[in-house]
C-alpha cells in the first residue's frame, strides 16, 4: 500500500440526536467535535436516526396491506381479479 495516501481510521462516537443515543465504533470520518465517552475523549458525529430510533428496528414500523390496496383499485376501477390490466 502507498503511504499517506489513506484516511485516518479511529474510534469514533456517533450521537443519534432525536433519542440521545450513543455508540463507539471505528470510522474515517472527519469532524471537528469531540465528546467524552467511557472517560475518554472521542471524535463526535451527529447522526438524525439509528437503530435506537429506526421504526424497523424499534417495532414501530407500519405494514403496508398490499392486498387491500389492490382490491380497491379494483372496485375503482370496475374490474375483477381475472382481467388483466393491459394499456
Amino acid at each position: 500500500m502507498k503511504p499517506d495516501i489513506h484516511p485516518e481510521y479511529r474510534f469514533v462516537v456517533f450521537r443519534d440526536i432525536s433519542c440521545n443515543f450513543e455508540f463507539l465504533t471505528r470510522s474515517t470520518i472527519s469532524t471537528d467535535q469531540t465528546t467524552e465517552f467511557n472517560g475518554q475523549e472521542y471524535p463526535l458525529v451527529v447522526i438524525d436516526i439509528s437503530s435506537e430510533s429506526h421504526p424497523f428496528y424499534t417495532g414501530q414500523q407500519k405494514i403496508i396491506d398490499t392486498e387491500g390496496r389492490v382490491d380497491r383499485f379494483y372496485k375503482k376501477y370496475g374490474l375483477s381479479k381475472d382481467e388483466s390490466v393491459t394499456g
